[in-house]
């Protein structure tokens, strides 16, 4: 009886110190930098400050799609500590400044060609990572690495666990390419260095000085990897490394700080004595995490599960690792213009993925951190000045033009209707006008027709829709800053969504010729879409649900179009894109087009649908794993959207000033804003099954509305759910209960189509005009303008242009080209193309038109891995004297020339003799896009029969970043004289 009495006090004294331990933790204590550092989510674990300048972290993967982070869950191998990183993207680079301690042979070879080398493996229960602190052992030199930050300095802690001597390796060339490297040695404790590179940011400088907490015993520089035990300066070189030797004892700790700049060696060296002028780690390591509690605490969550909170504040950290610090500690930075400037009154950032950031990171910033948010837009401003236009996807001075889109401008106009007023606004619209009027096919085909072709551009039917919604937010600007000529030209572009939507399907489709793309399958992903396709784009038109809602027949059968987008096949069909991940139907989590669509029910009065998909979502979707995103971090917008969606609500239309509620996953959530107030939401009956919202208040009144404003928040108050375990369908219904967007002036009329928009034809063709119901049709003919009765007879190659006209108002012009060609050959293909890369199916290659200099716009057939073998058939026997077939490279793309192009001639389709071979003699890494044809000139004679045979690389070449994986050939035209 004694000892159960002991074991029950222990127990309960256990169970009174573990709740006081829980009690203890504070934000930052709950974060695990390793969620996302496997699978694909390309998030790294290392050593970093809030928006810090300097990354500090291991890089165990050189190259490839899930190593854009440097470091991947996966790997064995270390190869050392750099000291930039990119959270979560889907393109690689950084990786600056690569340190890496040994003992024994000091190797310029990095090990990864399974030569010797200094990388070293490694074992994950000897890692550990917390915000602002990294710590792994590397097997191979029984050494501790230790890495802490601040801002703009890494801060690196050895500890060699036996005595003798051991070496620091710098290596510059580590990672991508180099287009200029420096390194003087100053003195025996100190050196500075410029790593200058060209990778997806195409000029990018990284100054550096680093400090030994104790001299040197002597240093090697080496310069292609021979060494030059003399030599103290190198500049301007490709790859340049150096080792740097210490004699130790056991257990002994050498520390290496490096202070990094965009601007100079003199800012590098200001930004490390500034910010670290001591060599004290452990305090260096503690303010890191207590700056890194501070952050985090803006928002209190608390409930009982607790891998929720490490899900939440892991979220909610890597929402604040970028954009990064680009000012150094006196204010300058290196524009876009490469030139030297001071940011007076603000701190200039760098790394803006606004196309993902633009949907939830941003919005998620104009409640937590307004003070930034104004210091962004600054930046934008300022790199309008440098570069001529508002950034697209920013990276350390460098406009990458990635993605599509101008979404900085949602970011601006969001903030400014939100109160964030504190900038150049004539200025701000000025940028804006000019970003949006840019002289691109694209643009120009918005203006001219209202949407963009997709033989026009690739990702036309993206392109149109994002651009419409940008073009809104332009709208919604001008309008509140007085300039009503401007918002009338927006708000109208605002809806050429509409364009795109085909009243037959109720999908968005891209246009063609006048018509739509055929054929069509709303799960193909291809050229049209960008990483996605038309379910995953068939509900953006965000800044105008109403009218979307109109276009589908009501709200009943909107919501029934979106039941089937989640309840439909999750197998997609066309292209593999990697990013279409974390499926519900035709839904992509990971995946940033669909990250509002969940959200949309309440639009339509059917709010538990979308509380149902949100659970669904944060508990399948989330999780307390390296694996544990569905998809890429993207720069923070995977971890805003659980951020936002855990507090109970998410910003369907950045721009308006509500935000639609979802279901909230805490008991309790408190969030800290920089007014000095705090706004509370609580989950009353909040369990596992209990995820339903019965009622809300708002302030202690009755709230009923599926939306909550962002004065409501930021006035400071609290909201209150009571939740239950049954749908509450009547909550959230009715006028003003809705959420609403809506366009109601200065409405368009949706362009009319044809019903067969091919190009070519042969003999005669017939066209019938289309268009949404209730609008009358017109085309212009020899005799001026005349109403559609009827199909319209077309003999001879020319052009149609027609227009709708619905209450007195016309839309825009629409043209349709057809050309008559020849008719006197056929086309078989032993090896079909890819359907994405098909064009008009086997024809094209004998219907006299070329395909242009872009392979993403459809005049090309495209063939992954297998030869190009066609025979025309030219009905009769025929002389011929010449061949050519054009072929296209963009070996960024994994398009290569075929390795050589035969012709074989033949009487019978049968019995085919060789009549020579082209060889290629376009290099397989020459940039940019290549266009060849390959050329055979022969004695006249007489054939019915042509044979092409393409042989096909393959596979990527070695040496090309998709060795060994397949590649490709496209091919257009194959003419015969």
């Amino acid at each position: 009886m004694q000892k159960n009495w002991l074991s029950l006090s222990l127990l309960s004294v256990i169970l009174l110190i573990s709740m006081k331990v829980l009690a203890q933790k504070n934000a930052a204590d709950y974060v695990n930098p390793f969620i996302g550092t496997g699978g694909h989510g390309h998030t790294y674990p290392g050593a970093t400050l809030p928006y810090g300048m300097v990354q500090l972290s291991p890089d165990t993967r050189l190259e490839g799609w899930d190593g854009c982070g440097g470091y991947h869950y996966d790997d064995e191998f270390i190869y050392g500590f750099s000291h930039t990183h990119l959270n979560g993207t889907g393109v690689p680079d950084l990786c600056d400044i690569l340190l890496m301690p040994g003992t024994g042979e000091c190797r310029w070879n990095n090990g990864a060609n399974n030569k010797p080398g200094y990388r070293s493996r490694f074992h994950h229960n000897n890692e550990q990572a917390e915000p602002g602190y990294y710590r792994v052992f590397l097997d191979d030199y029984k050494i501790k690495a230790e890495m802490t930050a601040t801002t703009r300095v890494g801060f690196h802690q050895y500890t060699f666990s036996n005595a003798g001597q051991v070496h620091i390796l710098l290596d510059l060339l580590h990672r991508d390419n180099i287009i200029e490297s420096s390194l003087h040695v100053i003195s025996n404790t100190e050196i500075e260095g410029l790593r200058r590179s060209g990778s997806w940011a195409e000029d990018q400088y990284v100054y550096f000085v680093a400090q030994f907490s104790k001299p040197f015993d002597s240093c090697m520089l080496a310069i292609d990897d021979a060494a030059h035990p003399a030599m103290k300066v190198a500049d301007k070189k490709k790859n340049v490394k150096s080792c740097f030797w210490f004699s130790t004892h056991e257990e002994e700790k050498i520390q290496v700080k490096v202070g990094i700049s965009a601007v100079s060696y003199e800012g590098a060296r200001k930004n490390l004595r500034q910010e670290l002028p001591g060599w004290d780690f452990e305090a260096t390591r503690k303010q890191a995490h207590e700056t890194w509690k501070q952050a985090l605490s803006k928002i209190d969550v608390s409930g009982e599960n607790e891998t929720q909170k490490t899900v939440f504040y892991t979220a909610l950290y890597h929402c604040m690792v970028q954009p990064n610090t680009f000012t150094d500690v006196d204010g300058n930075y290196r524009g876009l213009d490469k030139q030297i400037h001071l940011a007076k009154g603000y701190t200039q950032y760098t790394v803006f993925s606004l196309w993902d950031t633009y949907r939830a990171w941003h919005p998620l910033m104009t409640i937590i951190d307004q003070a930034r948010t104004l210091d962004y837009i600054k930046t934008f401003l300022a790199q309008y000045e440098q570069g001529g236009y508002l950034p697209v996807w920013e990276l350390d001075g460098n406009e990458t033009n990635c993605m599509i889109g101008y979404h900085s401008i949602p970011v601006i106009v969001d903030a400014y209707l939100k109160g964030i007023k504190d900038f150049d606004a004539g200025k701000a619209l000025e940028a804006m006008k000019k970003s949006a009027n840019r002289d691109n096919a694209g643009l120009r085909s918005v203006s001219q027709l209202g949407y963009i072709p997709s033989d026009k551009e690739s990702e036309s039917a993206s392109k149109t829709l994002e651009y419409a919604y940008d073009d809104w937010c332009i709208a919604q600007f001008a309008k509140s800053t007085g300039h009503l000529d401007d918002y009338k030209l927006f708000i109208r572009r605002a809806q050429n969504y509409k364009n795109l939507f085909d009243p037959s399907s109720k999908h968005m489709r891209a246009r063609i010729n006048g018509g739509w793309y055929s054929p069509f399958d709303p799960m193909e992903v291809n050229y049209n879409w960008t990483e996605a396709n038309s379910w995953q784009y068939s509900f953006t038109a965000t800044q105008d649900i109403s009218g979307l809602i109109s276009l589908h027949g009501g709200k009943e059968n909107f919501a029934g179009k979106l039941d089937e987008l989640f309840h439909t096949t999750s197998q997609t069909s066309g292209r593999n894109q990697s990013d279409i991940t974390g499926m519900i139907g035709q839904y992509a989590h990971g995946n940033e087009p669909s990250h509002h669509l969940a959200y949309l029910f309440p639009f339509a009065g059917q709010a538990w649908k979308t509380q149902e998909l949100v659970h669904r979502i944060m508990n399948d979707f989330y999780k307390d794993l390296p694996d544990g995103l569905i998809g890429n971090e993207d720069c923070g917008q995977m971890s805003a959207w659980a951020v936002m969606s855990a507090m109970g609500f998410y910003p369907v239309n950045p721009g308006s000033d509500f935000y639609v509620i979802g279901t909230p996953m805490f008991n309790k959530v408190t969030v800290h804003l920089e007014n000095g107030k705090t706004f509370v939401i609580q989950a009353l009956g909040l369990q596992k099954d209990n995820f339903y919202i019965q009622s809300a208040r708002l302030n202690g009144k009755k709230h009923n509305a599926s939306f909550i404003r962002q004065q409501d928040i930021m006035k400071g108050g609290e909201l209150i759910f009571e939740m239950g375990s049954t749908p509450n369908k009547s909550w959230g219904t009715g006028k003003k209960n809705e959420p609403v967007t809506s366009i109601d002036d200065n409405l368009i009329v949706p362009v009319p189509f044809v019903d067969d928009p091919t190009k070519t034809f042969s003999d005669k063709k017939s066209v019938t005009i289309l268009g949404i119901e209730g609008t009358k049709l017109f085309y212009l003919s020899d005799k001026g303008n005349q109403e559609f009765q009827g199909p319209i007879q077309i003999t001879e190659s020319g052009k149609l242009r027609f227009y709708a006209q619905l209450k007195g108002t016309a839309s825009q012009w629409v043209t349709s080209e057809f050309i008559k060609i020849r008719d006197d050959r056929d086309i078989t293909l032993s090896n079909p193309p890819a359907p994405q890369y098909s064009a008009s199916g086997p024809g094209t290659l004998v219907d006299g038109l070329r395909g242009n200099d872009d392979y993403r716009v459809g005049g090309w057939l495209g063939f992954e891995k297998v030869n190009l073998e066609a025979i025309i058939d030219l009905r009769k026997e025929k002389k011929i004297s010449t061949l050519s077939t054009g072929f296209l490279q963009d070996e960024n793309s994994w398009i290569f020339m075929p390795k050589q192009v035969e012709y074989f001639s033949s009487t019978d389709g049968k019995n085919f003799n060789s009549l020579g071979i082209v060889k290629n003699d376009i290099p397989t890494d020459r940039k940019g896009t290549q266009l060849k044809n390959f050329d055979l000139a022969i004695s006249p004679l007489q054939a019915r029969y042509i044979k092409v045979i393409a042989t096909s690389p393959g596979t990527c070449p070695e040496g090309h970043k998709g060795f060994p994986n397949p590649c490709w050939i496209f091919c257009d035209e194959i003419d015969l004289e």
